[in-house]
């Protein structure tokens, strides 16, 4: 992509509605546009990064066998009548009436629709177990939305919802979502800790939370330092291994964690003072068993081996993509900028082009922009008339992870300068050497 004809509204000031760094960044970076209190518009920097976000998401969903649909943002309130929740929600739902008095909503959660769409289709125990997925915008009415995405009215959630004939198959269930987290947040840049949590809203008696560690998070956690250290997950993980499931759930749990809510000062007194960590924590995925806290008002049942009739026993399981964008912006910035994470960069490489016009930095720009495209590489060419300091400054600030840059200096002996935005490290490598030292 050329700069000169991307849409990139790059901010020089620092907005004064921005509290925290991330919220900071992703104005100036021209990532969004606030259209209200909590309602952004994503430009198309962000929405490259939110992207990639969800491919992420989607194979790591996929992987662990859970299949994806789409449901509507819009839901009757008759289904929520039927779990009892409609009016135990609360003010951040946001009730609506259309043109025939009929009350709606639009969906801040989708527990009472998924289980009406597994009621309609599903009978008996042999089509189980079932986790469906689905990725959607969804609205929740916040008293004080701030941190721009952070904590916003409209956000985007990824939900997938489980279904098992008992109690043993959808702790299974839970396992794999675990495990599918564990290595979806890995493959982000992030090192996400497992902690007990409250279950809130959604209901259930087993719950956690994983959390990414801030100074900028929006509460306290408190877990051992060893979980600094713990090992992903392999990709060639068999989620149909209950015991080796199992084992890896119980080796990311067996330590002390929990947020400020689950917090035990006993528990947490027990641990060596050289291996405790307190400190603030964002959340960006939450797990669920609830068993049949839905199934059983909205009769959800299926035919079982012994020939009688089920409720099923249930799980969700959330990440919120349009949040992890600030989170990991929280996690990975530096005064100039982002920082991204190579896996969910918005571009891979900043080719900057220190004076357009030139002939012979124009055709090693034009060389490399071909090159490292047909090699798979998404390219951002900064082909504009602008100052050498503006580029790199703003190379900083978008964060992608390396800049080439070419000047007609380091070209009259044949090289380009590349740097690595992570680092801030720079070398001198020969043109036609460029795209080797990428893949390096």
């Amino acid at each position: 992509m050329r700069l000169s004809r991307y849409f990139l509204p790059t901010l020089r000031e620092t907005p004064r509605e921005a509290e925290i760094v991330s919220h900071r960044l992703m104005l100036r970076a021209g990532m969004v546009r606030q259209q209200s209190a909590g309602i952004f518009s994503w430009l198309p920097l962000g929405l490259r990064v939110l992207n990639k976000i969800n491919a992420i998401i989607r194979e790591e969903q996929n992987r662990a066998g859970a299949a994806e649909i789409l449901m509507p943002t819009i839901q009757s309130a008759e289904l929520w009548r039927e779990s009892g929740r409609y009016e135990a929600y609360g003010k951040e739902m946001l009730r609506i009436r259309d043109r025939h008095e009929r009350d709606m909503l639009f969906g801040p959660t989708n527990e009472e629709m998924v289980t009406d769409i597994f009621r309609t289709y599903v009978r008996s125990y042999k089509d189980l177990p079932l986790n469906l997925y689905h990725i959607q915008w969804k609205f929740r009415d916040e008293i004080r939305p701030r941190f721009g995405t952070m904590r916003s009215r409209e956000f985007l959630m990824k939900d997938a919802y489980s279904f098992d004939i008992d109690k043993d198959s959808a702790r299974h269930a839970y396992n794999r979502m675990f495990v599918a987290y564990l290595r979806t947040f890995a493959r982000m840049g992030l090192q996400a800790i497992p902690m007990q949590a409250d279950t809130g809203p959604i209901g259930g008696d087993l719950s956690h939370e994983f959390i990414i560690l801030a100074s900028t998070g929006e509460s306290e956690v408190f877990c051992d330092k060893a979980y600094l250290g713990f090992e992903t997950p392999a990709e060639n993980t068999d989620f149909e291994d209950r015991a080796g499931l199992q084992a890896t759930v119980d080796a990311w749990t067996a330590r002390y964690a929990a947020t400020s809510e689950k917090h035990d000062e006993a528990a947490f007194a027990a641990i060596p003072d050289a291996d405790k960590l307190s400190a603030r924590g964002i959340e960006v995925g939450h797990i669920f068993y609830f068993g049949t806290k839905y199934s059983d008002p909205m009769k959800a049942v299926v035919t079982g081996p012994d020939g009688k009739e089920h409720p099923v026993h249930m799980g969700s399981y959330g990440i919120g993509p349009s949040r992890l964008v600030p989170a990991i912006i929280e996690a990975s910035h530096d005064e100039a900028g982002v920082i991204w994470p190579d896996a969910i960069a918005p571009f891979h490489v900043a080719l900057l082009n220190l004076k357009p016009g030139d002939s012979a930095t124009d055709a090693a720009c034009e060389k490399l922009y071909a090159e490292l495209g047909a090699a798979g590489y998404d390219v951002l060419y900064d082909d504009r008339e602008e100052r050498p300091g503006a580029k790199f400054a703003n190379a900083d600030l978008i964060g992608l992870p390396w800049q080439v840059i070419v000047g007609p200096k380091s070209l009259a002996d044949g090289k380009v300068e590349m740097k690595r935005r992570a680092t801030g490290e720079r070398e001198l490598v020969a043109l036609d050497d460029c795209l080797a030292r990428l893949k390096a």
